[in-house]
């Protein structure tokens, strides 16, 4: 399954955490963020990011949960309500996080959003007879949010909350957490900002020598 997400298609990268981003121009680069709830940034957002959006309807939804790092398998029963519900904290947390990125205090109604969603039930795994792990049945889209939610308050009161960053090109708004040992990470993805810096920098160089 393919959408288009914040101006890019994504499907699921096979066998590594993240998406797959595929920007119009044709290129294309695995996206980590590190984190569920800054993977349902990409889907629209505040702001000029408004004309991504892309959760319009319940199936976007459940085609986003699809997508995302959680485990396969969710069956998912999403009302309308619950989609616009999508939309105000998908909002809430780029604004947190871009907020955390950059050291500003956070909105207090921001935070509220975060926290009203994460009061609900979570999604429920269970133990199957064969010893694998499923989902509980009976999914909400109030459930899916409460556990994205959840997952943003774990990531800004935990120990990579001071590693929240934005991606260092001028022309990406992109949020991630650098999990990474040395904590140097400064692009959405090697394969597309960091290598365009690259190409930059060595381009920069070559006419600064005359070459």
């Amino acid at each position: 399954m393919e959408t288009v997400y914040g101006g890019y298609v994504t499907e699921r990268a096979r066998g590594a955490p993240g998406l797959v981003l595929r920007h119009p121009d044709g290129s294309s680069f695995r996206f980590d963020p590190g984190s569920l709830c800054l993977e349902l940034l990409p889907t629209g957002g505040p702001g000029p990011l408004a004309r991504f959006e892309v959760l319009n309807e319940p199936v976007d939804l459940t085609g986003w949960a699809a997508e995302s790092r959680l485990p396969g398998g969710l069956r998912l029963t999403v009302c309308a309500a619950e989609v616009s519900a999508a939309r105000e904290l998908r909002d809430a947390l780029w604004r947190l996080t871009a907020d955390r990125a950059h050291g500003r205090e956070p909105d207090p109604a921001d935070l509220d959003a975060v926290n009203d969603a994460a009061a609900h039930p979570p999604l429920t795994a269970r133990l199957t007879g064969g010893g694998d792990r499923a989902w509980a049945p009976g999914a909400t889209g109030s459930q899916l949010l409460s556990t994205v939610a959840r997952d943003a308050v774990d990531l800004l009161t935990g120990p990579y909350a001071h590693r929240v960053r934005e991606c260092g090109a001028h022309d990406c708004r992109l949020l991630f957490v650098d999990t990474s040992r040395p904590g140097r990470r400064r692009w959405c993805s090697m394969e597309r900002c960091g290598n365009r810096h690259k190409v930059r920098a060595h381009r920069a160089r070559l006419t600064e020598t005359g070459e």
